[in-house]
């Protein structure tokens, strides 16, 4: 026999399927555009204030918005056009834990196996693609079910960001600190040019071999090193070397071209003495076609790669 409760009686909530569990935060859309927007306005902003005031208190905020704005708008954009159904509470682990863990394992290797050489860029490669994948790995490995080309495209390209962002950091406190004082110009000149150059170096890389791991990737969560992981790894690598090499190539090339002789002292000074304006033009075609030539080669592949995988198109 069956029980009824008395009319007005609560009733019991039963758990089941028809409940839904409660919704994830979601980025909204377009959330890039305004923070591609209002970070170059900040940045501006104090930009001129520190040039007016000459306060070096502002510099660790000059700083970190202009080593961070290029790499965080790129992860947004990322994440909403091909990386909703992945999680947001994934995108900051990846970017900060990651890009940390990268940088700190980049440099832990390089002080220890890299010596100056012509050789010295490849090896720069290597260990730092290395350590960004490495990163990616440990940040994933309890996430099973994050697998397939896409969510390695983008979780890749936001651990690629993240060490960016750091570098980049570091390389515009170098640029400010110099021997005759604080040198707001090259800081400045440093966080536009890196700016710029952001999304076609540490983040497209890392996208391309992220994309190769994860496709890779067993169902149980377990990481292969199968042949395409391999093989993209050392693809990214020299392009990475390349990318790095582009101004000795350059300097190279300049004096294959106007001098008779190649002093192997030009190489480890790396610039040329008492330069003319004919190996000025030149170098600074050699060097900005060479990056230029460097990016367009890692946007096809990254493109090539997205396309591999039927879901790219499909994203919510």
């Amino acid at each position: 026999m069956s029980y009824s409760p008395p009319p007005g009686a609560p009733r019991a909530r039963i758990p089941g399927p028809q409940q839904r569990p409660p919704a994830s935060p979601r980025i909204r859309a377009g959330l890039w555009r305004r923070c591609l927007g209002g970070g170059l306005a900040l940045w501006a902003l104090t930009a001129l204030v520190t040039f007016a005031t000459r306060n070096t208190a502002l510099l660790p905020t000059l700083i970190l918005l202009g080593s961070f704005l290029t790499p965080v708008v790129f992860v947004l954009w990322a994440y909403e056009r091909h990386g909703r159904d992945l999680g947001v509470d994934v995108i900051p682990g990846c970017f900060l834990t990651g890009g940390t863990l990268g940088v700190l394992g980049a440099s832990a290797m390089e002080h220890r196996l890299l010596h100056p050489s012509l050789w010295m860029f490849v090896g720069v490669g290597l260990i730092e693609e290395a350590a960004k994948l490495g990163a990616l790995m440990f940040v994933l490995r309890r996430r099973t079910r994050l697998r397939g080309r896409r969510a390695g495209l983008v979780l890749g390209a936001t651990v690629g960001f993240g060490f960016a962002a750091l570098e980049s950091a570091g390389y515009a406190f170098g640029a400010v600190v110099s021997t005759d004082g604080v040198d707001l110009r090259a800081l400045l000149e440093t966080e536009l040019l890196r700016g710029v150059l952001a999304p076609f170096g540490h983040g497209l890389w890392t996208a391309i071999a992220g994309g190769a791991l994860l496709a890779c990737r067993r169902p149980d969560g377990r990481f292969r090193c199968a042949a395409p992981v391999v093989g993209t790894f050392l693809g990214v690598s020299l392009l990475h070397a390349l990318w790095d090499s582009t101004h000795g190539i350059a300097i190279w090339l300049v004096a294959r071209l106007t001098t008779s002789g190649l002093d192997g002292r030009l190489f480890a000074e790396g610039y040329i003495p008492r330069p003319t304006a004919e190996q000025e033009h030149l170098f600074a075609f050699f060097s900005i076609g060479g990056t230029a030539l460097l990016a367009l080669l890692g946007t096809a592949w990254v493109r090539a790669s997205a396309r591999r995988d039927p879901s790219w198109r499909n994203t919510p």
